[in-house]
């Protein structure tokens, strides 16, 4: 058997958008719900979602027959628990608060086995080599993988070029509440510097032959950023939209009594 083959490392490298669905309630009935919509890729979220590794895997497990592609945001970019996410089976990961190059050149290597990097070998006990069912796993893992770093400061945007250029890294995802935050802008992810800003990183990010992602739940800045070029796009939570839909519900039928207000920090 050989490794399965990451068609969306591969779609994202060429120009076109990829639409998906942010996973913040960590729960794989919900997750597997979601999958059967068709979004191009679903994003399990460690970093704010309530998610520990057993609930990762179980998502994983959940949206496996259905063709959206997983990928797991970890809380932060430790190698430990890279190599952990890695063999229960996530293929694509997204590291949020990259700053800097050798912060980006570290998340590359522990990605990848040795010689081109630190990632432990321990293929006997993982799922992402089926527990050995795909003998030649670990000489092809370090060609499926893909790495997404999230830019989502100040200072991240000042060293955007050089992060963008590090070899290994496959797109950079634009965070924009942190983000707005880190411009004195918070919660105004609509901001006309905050979406400068954005553009701008867009832009660049193309130009270093990267690809560019963003959140954007407001459907007419998702679309701008589509057209700007950005090549995989969350257009939507699964949290907020059940909050939204519930509060929504209970007001029609209670009148102004419930709030319909629902944060879009993430």
């Amino acid at each position: 058997m050989q490794s399965p083959h990451n068609a969306f490392k591969a779609a994202i490298a060429k120009p076109g958008a990829h639409i998906g669905l942010w996973l913040g309630l960590a729960d794989p009935y919900a997750a597997e719900l979601c999958a059967t919509a068709g979004f191009d890729w679903l994003l399990v979220d460690g970093e704010h979602g309530p998610n520990d590794l057993r609930s990762m895997l179980a998502v994983l497990q959940a949206v496996a027959p259905y063709s959206s592609h997983p990928i797991v945001r970890i809380p932060y970019g430790d190698a430990t628990l890279i190599k952990q996410v890695l063999e229960i089976g996530a293929m694509t990961l997204l590291v949020p608060m990259v700053d800097s190059a050798p912060q980006a050149q570290s998340l590359v290597r522990a990605m990848r086995y040795p010689p081109g990097g630190t990632r432990g070998v321990g293929c006997g006990l993982a799922r992402s080599s089926r527990w050995n069912a795909y003998p030649q796993y670990q000489h092809e893992a370090n060609e499926c993988v893909c790495l997404l770093v999230q830019v989502e400061t100040v200072t991240g945007l000042e060293q955007l070029d050089a992060i963008a250029a590090v070899e290994g890294v496959d797109g950079v995802f634009i965070g924009p509440a942190d983000l707005a935050a880190s411009m004195g802008f918070p919660g105004q992810l609509g901001h006309p510097i905050v979406r400068s800003a954005i553009e701008d990183a867009i832009s660049r990010v193309l130009a270093a032959g990267k690809a560019p992602g963003i959140l954007a739940t407001d459907a007419s800045l998702a679309r701008h950023y589509i057209e700007l070029g950005a090549r995989f796009v969350a257009v939507g939570v699964d949290a907020t939209m059940l909050a939204r839909a519930t509060r929504a519900l209970a007001a029609d039928f209670k009148g102004s009594r419930v709030s319909t207000v629902v944060s879009n920090d993430y």
